[in-house]
């Protein structure tokens, strides 16, 4: 089972460059998957220092404990199982006191992509699930399609998925499910293949690629997750804490850009004002004005970093010392 939790890390060299570990700290790595971010960190921060790792799926918690135990045994390892939406209650539960470099992967774990049962995948026929955590999360796509009305499904379909056919696509569905409810992933590929005109299906990739990744991010409400998980992490964040974020489709990297840009911002008082009253300090320094991207060379040996985007924000001294 844990051997199935292989990927290369994406953008390693710029991550380690930018959260620049140092030995004794503690390193956060909230979207611990593979955990070939994980590791590396850990190697700059043994044995004295703490590496956290936090994922959902308890695949990849056993799968990262025993790379830790084999490749880095000097490593202080805590694994917390959670979603990164929970950092509080999760580093409050742990006793964490404070956390030096913060890490957030948002792509999904090839495994549980490839794992048919899960639901993600467009090419294995299983339930409409996509829950990445089907313990703690009631909604499945399955339950999406089936009861949404078709109005939200545009919604759904145009603004997570950036789907030019997301209205054809939900009156499609709305009307395949009037006659029997939609239950596989196979069934609604051919529903979304019905509703997408044929020229138009060979190309841009698999027709349902878009769908698919609106509905796996309305399921387990992504974007809501991503903006309290990064403000959680720049309070966790030690004064001088690096926070490191890499997205992989425009959504996300506006929310990390817009929380960034806000916690960023000091006095909003008009100019004319003689004192502020607004009472607006800067909370963190935003390290990257432009997103940094992976290098050609990377992207011809690991193609997952292709679309990848990365910012980082060091936590301000509110002492006034700057990092």
């Amino acid at each position: 089972m844990t051997g199935e939790y292989r990927h290369v890390p994406v953008m390693l060299e710029e991550v380690l460059r930018e959260l620049d570990p140092k030995p004794g700290e503690v390193v956060c790595d909230c979207t611990l998957g593979g955990a070939g971010h994980s590791v590396e960190l850990a190697r700059r921060v043994a044995p004295n220092g703490l590496s956290i790792g936090i994922d959902q799926d308890d695949m990849a918690l056993a799968a990262a404990t025993e790379r830790f135990s084999r490749e880095v045994p000097e490593a202080d390892f805590l694994p917390l199982k959670g979603n990164f939406g929970d950092l509080d209650r999760l580093l409050v539960e742990a006793e964490v006191p404070g956390v030096d470099c913060f890490l957030f992967d948002l792509g999904v774990s090839s495994p549980q992509l490839d794992i048919p049962e899960r639901g993600f995948s467009y090419h294995e026929d299983a339930p409409l699930d996509m829950r990445m955590d089907s313990g703690n999360n009631t909604l499945t796509a399955q339950e999406v399609v089936n009861t949404y009305n078709e109005a939200d499904l545009t919604r759904i379909l145009r603004v997570y998925g950036d789907e030019r056919f997301a209205s054809k696509i939900a009156r499609r569905i709305c009307e395949t499910r009037a006659k029997a409810p939609i239950e596989t992933t196979l069934q609604l590929v051919d529903v979304i293949k019905a509703a997408i005109p044929a020229a138009k299906r060979r190309s841009g990739g698999h027709p349902a690629r878009k769908t698919f990744q609106a509905l796996r991010i309305e399921v387990n409400h992504e974007l809501e997750v991503l903006d309290r998980g990064l403000r959680a992490a720049v309070r966790w964040a030690n004064p001088g804490g690096r926070i490191c974020v890499i997205a992989y489709h425009s959504l996300e990297d506006r929310i990390v850009k817009h929380v960034f840009a806000e916690l960023s911002q000091g006095c909003t008082c008009p100019p004319d004002l003689p004192v502020c009253v607004c009472g607006n300090v800067p909370i963190v320094r935003v390290k990257t004005r432009k997103a940094l991207v992976a290098t050609p060379e990377e992207v011809a040996y690991n193609p997952r970093s292709r679309s990848a985007l990365t910012r980082v924000a060091v936590k301000l001294d509110p002492s006034g010392s700057d990092f």
